[in-house]
């Protein structure tokens, strides 16, 4: 990736990040005031979990600052990996997070508790899964289009936030229906708690795959074979290692090219494969090529089987 593109993802992350932040302040704020005004508990425990979204946008804003920076003396691969590390963190933070509300919600339910909400706690809620809803596809879109990992850990903390919005929502709607009904929120908000520990375990595995430098998934190990191959004068290509940084494609491979040809020649084909890396495979940041001369009586020999 040039370092126009970095830069052009480090403004689109950071853009898109204080768009959350100021939603989430405003949020919290309206949010508390309805449930205090509103008489709803689960819509005050709602604004209390706003305030974990302004810790991880805080966290995001830090993890694409850095990670989205360049080479320098001592960090020749970049700062990717501190973006890994920033995604690290937000996928514990909603465990944690989706670990209070479970908790509380389970409390509420043995306890019975009861509350009797108003209309103003309806439309708290409903304004609240509106935003999010936003923010989610917004932020998720972005993090797709500048490949990274962090950006769309913390839309998917956006979405979950919009899940506990459905359940306090389904909650105070069933209150206000019938009053019989006032654990309802409880159980809408401890079944949501799960899908919301279920994402945070998937960001923080991803994290953890990239760093063990796991392998990418096989098809995208077959699309950078197929795009190396198709290039002019590759007779093999093999040793291909893949890494991810940041969520974004670090390589090396091996090819295979005519023994007779000159070190220009090579050295032009190389090149070609490179390009072909960084403008065709989705993802692909850095890639190294390495050329094994073959003559024709090697490569043929190369690819009998021997007789038995």
């Amino acid at each position: 990736m040039t370092t126009n593109n970095h830069r052009r993802g480090l403004r689109s992350g950071q853009k898109v990040t204080w768009v959350g932040v100021m939603a989430n302040t405003l949020l919290m704020a309206f949010k508390f005031f309805a449930g205090v005004f509103g008489h709803s508990q689960a819509l005050i425990a709602d604004a209390v979990h706003s305030v974990s979204d302004l810790f991880t946008d805080i966290i995001v804003l830090f993890g694409i600052r850095i990670g989205r920076k360049g080479p320098d003396e001592d960090h020749p691969f970049g700062h990717a990996r501190l973006e890994t590390l920033a995604s690290a963190i937000v996928g514990v933070a909603l465990i944690i997070t989706a670990c209070y509300l479970g908790i509380t919600a389970a409390f509420n339910i043995h306890r019975h508790a009861e509350y009797i909400p108003t209309p103003l706690a309806l439309i708290g809620a409903g304004v609240s899964i509106a935003v999010k809803e936003a923010l989610y596809h917004y932020t998720v879109r972005v993090g797709r289009r500048i490949h990274s990992q962090l950006i769309v850990a913390n839309a998917w903390h956006h979405r979950t936030d919009s899940l506990s919005s459905v359940a306090v929502f389904l909650g105070v709607a069933g209150s206000l229906i019938n009053p019989d009904w006032h654990t309802l929120d409880a159980f809408a908000a401890l079944l949501v708690s799960f899908f919301i520990i279920k994402v945070g375990i998937d960001i923080l595995w991803d994290s953890i795959r990239e760093f063990t430098d796991t392998a990418p998934p096989p098809e995208i190990l077959q699309e950078i074979k197929g795009c190396a191959s198709g290039v002019a004068g590759v007779m093999d290509i093999h040793d291909v290692r893949v890494r991810s940084s940041g969520g974004l494609y670090l390589m090396e491979a091996h090819i295979v090219v005519d023994g007779n040809q000159t070190v220009s020649q090579g050295h032009r084909i190389a090149k070609e494969v490179e390009r072909c890396l960084l403008d065709d495979v989705v993802g692909v940041e850095r890639v190294i090529v390495h050329v094994d001369p073959a003559d024709d009586e090697e490569a043929q020999g190369e690819r009998k089987a021997p007789s038995p």
